[in-house]
C-alpha cells in the first residue's frame, strides 16, 4: 500500500513539473498557454531602465519575450536626416519657378555629410521630403571670407525655398548684416537659418541666396555652404 501512495505521489509531482497549461486551448505550447487577451491589474512602477527588461511579443509565434533596452535605442534609425557640405566650386543656379531674386546653391548629393543619397536630387539640387511633419532645418552660407566691402545694396542673404506642386516659395531668409568699422562700411557676409518647418511628402527644399544679383561671383569659389535636415514631428 506504501509503495502505490509513493508511486501515485511521484506521478503527480511529474506531472506538476512537466504539464503545460492552457486557457481556452486544449493544446497548449508553453508552460502557460493563454488563447486571449490578458489583464493585470496592477503594476509596479519604476523610474529608471537599467536592471530592467521590456517585454514584447512575437508576431508570429506570440511567444511573450524580454528585451533588453539598449536594442531598442540601437536599433531606432531616423531615415529623414541628411547633411550636406560644400566648400568648392559654388555656383548659384536660378530657375523660372524660383521667387525673384532667390538662386540656389548648387548643392549635389556627393557632398553630402550624413543620410541617404536617394534623398537628394542632382537635377534640381533639392532635398527631397520623404514624408509629411515637421522638420528641423539649417543653412549656413559665408560668401568669400565672410567679410567684404559693402555689397548690402541689393539685401542679399540666406534663403530656403519649398516647391510644392510646382509652386515654390521662400519660407525663410535672413539678410546679411552690416557694419561700420571705423572708416569702412563692411558687410558681415555669413548668415544662417535654423528653425523647424513643416512640410508634405513630395515637398522639394532647396538651399540659396535671395537678392544675389549684385554679389561678386568670382568671390563665390571662396564660398562655403552647408545645410541639416531631419523630421523630429508628425
Amino acid at each position: 500500500m506504501k509503495t502505490r501512495i509513493c508511486s501515485a505521489i511521484l506521478s503527480l509531482s511529474a506531472i506538476s513539473i512537466f504539464s503545460q497549461v492552457g486557457i481556452n486551448t486544449a493544446t497548449p505550447t508553453a508552460t502557460l498557454d493563454v488563447n486571449g487577451n490578458v489583464k493585470i491589474r496592477q503594476l509596479p512602477q519604476t523610474t529608471a531602465l537599467p536592471g530592467y527588461q521590456i517585454l514584447a511579443v512575437n508576431s508570429g509565434s506570440t511567444e511573450i519575450t524580454q528585451v533588453d533596452p539598449t536594442i531598442i535605442y540601437t536599433s531606432i534609425t531616423n531615415t529623414t536626416v541628411y547633411a550636406a557640405k560644400k566648400t568648392s566650386g559654388i555656383s548659384l543656379l536660378s530657375l523660372g519657378l524660383f521667387p525673384s531674386g532667390f538662386r540656389a546653391v548648387n548643392f549635389l548629393a556627393a557632398e553630402r555629410t550624413l543620410g541617404s543619397a536617394a534623398l537628394f536630387s542632382d537635377t534640381d539640387n533639392t532635398y527631397t521630403i520623404p514624408s509629411a511633419g515637421t522638420y528641423a532645418v539649417g543653412f549656413t552660407f559665408r560668401y568669400g571670407t565672410g567679410l567684404q566691402a559693402s555689397v548690402l545694396a541689393n539685401s542679399p542673404g540666406v534663403g530656403i525655398v519649398r516647391t510644392r506642386a510646382g509652386v515654390a516659395t521662400t519660407i525663410d531668409s535672413r539678410a546679411f548684416s552690416g557694419a561700420n568699422l571705423l572708416v569702412l562700411s563692411l558687410t558681415i557676409s555669413e548668415s544662417s537659418l535654423n528653425s523647424l518647418y513643416t512640410f508634405q511628402a513630395g515637398d522639394k527644399v532647396s538651399f540659396g541666396l535671395v537678392g544675389s544679383t549684385a554679389l561678386d561671383v568670382g568671390l563665390l569659389g571662396s564660398s562655403t555652404a552647408s545645410f541639416y535636415i531631419y523630421k523630429v514631428s508628425n
